[in-house]
């Protein structure tokens, strides 16, 4: 079967967590089932491949790798700061999402594009690194551990993107966490992805102003059309917000 580098682009907005998480399972579920379907079709069906942005109110995730204890709030305090809480499937430990973050989600058929987790990881990562550098700001790889980093050869060293994901037949859910212009007083009650000898930064923070998160995804939108080569061709229904970055548009 021929790969398939269309991927659907989507904007979803400001969104609850569970739901956007139930949307992610049923592009996920589609995408798993039809490579299933395939192995037993006369003609193979192409897979599809979609690109999620979005937001979350404030909430902690903690990955199926992560430890209960790195969340430093009790029920009562969570309910306090208007905060949810959610065990979920992806690799990695516990990590806050709030407004003024960009959360990515690549549902993507890595059949399509390379089968090696470790790649990708590190691809995303890139598409971060590069789009920093469009604002002026260097950032780079934490030796042993995922996401992009500020200053990450010195003991200054501040994490500004965490990443975290799930891949079963080569189809990726989760993603990333880019902190744009975030609350980063949120991340004071956690272990931030277990890690408790770092700081967590922002855009906003490296700066000292707000980028404009719309400016911000467009940018590391192209970095991940260009890195993945992707052809993006159109929008899900009712996301308008990035229509313009399309061909044709």
């Amino acid at each position: 079967m021929l790969q398939n580098k269309e991927v659907t682009v989507a904007d979803w907005g400001l969104v609850d967590y569970a739901a956007a998480w139930d949307r992610q399972e049923a592009l996920f579920d589609a995408v798993v089932q039809q490579k299933i379907a395939n192995r037993a079709a006369p003609i193979a069906l192409p897979t599809s491949n979609y690109l999620v942005f979005a937001e979350h109110p404030h909430v902690y995730t903690l990955g199926k790798s992560g430890k209960p204890g790195n969340l430093l709030l009790t029920p009562e305090a969570l309910a306090e700061k208007r905060a949810s809480y959610y065990k979920i499937n992806r690799g990695g430990d516990i990590t806050y999402h709030g407004p003024g973050q960009v959360v990515g989600y690549p549902i993507l058929d890595l059949d399509n594009f390379f089968t090696d987790i470790h790649r990708y990881l590190r691809t995303l990562e890139e598409a971060i690194i590069r789009t920093l550098a469009d604002f002026g700001i260097t950032a780079g790889r934490y030796p042993g551990y995922t996401g992009v980093w500020i200053d990450a050869d010195k003991p200054s060293a501040r994490k500004i993107c965490a990443m975290g994901v799930r891949c079963s037949r080569w189809v990726t859910m989760h993603g990333f966490a880019f902190n744009v212009n975030t609350d980063l007083g949120y991340f004071k009650h956690i272990v931030p992805c277990g890690i408790d000898d770092k700081d967590v930064t922002s855009m906003a923070r490296e700066l000292g102003h707000d980028p404009g998160i719309n400016k911000v995804k467009e940018i590391l939108l192209q970095h991940i059309f260009v890195l993945f080569n992707m052809q993006p061709v159109n929008v899900l229904p009712n996301d308008e917000t990035m229509a313009h970055l399309l061909p044709g548009s």
